[in-house]
């Protein structure tokens, strides 16, 4: 009698829900943060209750978008952070590769991110800070644990890997928040920038200054 192998197709329902966050994906695409339950339900071709029935509303289809983004992402800072390059070239790598990731998908970046003022008076009640919040704390903790598997931080390494792992997420999420509005410089550059206060060039240039104060 032959073995029998697991068939790692997904199930019906599995692969119903992951045509719908492609269909999802597309309006966000096309409306950023306007994206509607009903212009999500009309590109799937079905009726918002069914919508509703897969997600439960639209903070479950928000949800389930993030994790699918955020995977993604975090499957590319790490892959940026173990490349075999110098530690400095890592971090920049680390940077841009969050910053192109914001850059390519805006609109999907500004619905994770943003609430929508344009959005139907029956969805309003959604709050997106609600739900940003748990996938900032997620990446923080996520690189958190980067961190402490390939930096030896010594006794405190569990603590300071955290503190720093939320630190960067902090610091990455806003400058690329403001640099995604205003355009103010190159990619390219804001990301040395970056790394140069990571590196310690603000502790250098106060004690070269001698006037830095906070």
């Amino acid at each position: 009698m032959g073995t029998t192998q697991q068939d790692d197709r997904p199930s019906a329902a599995e692969q119903r829900r992951r045509e719908l966050l492609d269909a999802a994906d597309k309006v966000v695409l096309r409306d950023g943060p306007g994206a509607s339950m009903n212009a999500i339900a009309a590109e799937a071709g079905i009726t918002k209750p069914i919508l509703y029935r897969h997600f439960g509303d639209k903070g479950g289809l928000y949800r389930a978008l993030a994790v699918r983004h955020t995977d993604a992402l975090l499957d590319a800072l790490r892959a940026a952070l173990d490349a075999p390059q110098e530690r400095r070239e890592r971090v920049e790598a680390t940077l841009d590769t969050y910053l192109a990731a914001i850059e390519a998908r805006p609109q999907v970046y500004r619905f994770l991110m943003h609430p929508a003022e344009d959005s139907p008076a029956s969805e309003r009640g959604f709050d997106v800070g609600q739900h940003s919040a748990p996938l900032l704390r997620r990446l923080g903790e996520e690189l958190a644990t980067v961190i402490a598997e390939r930096v030896d931080l010594g006794p405190e390494s569990e603590e300071l890997a955290r503190v720093w792992g939320h630190g960067i997420v902090g610091m990455m999420h806003a400058a690329g928040d403001w640099w995604l509005r205003e355009r103010p410089c190159a990619r390219a550059q804001l990301v040395r920038h970056l790394a140069d206060l990571l590196w310690g060039r603000l502790a250098a240039a106060g004690d070269r200054v001698g006037r830095l104060r906070f």
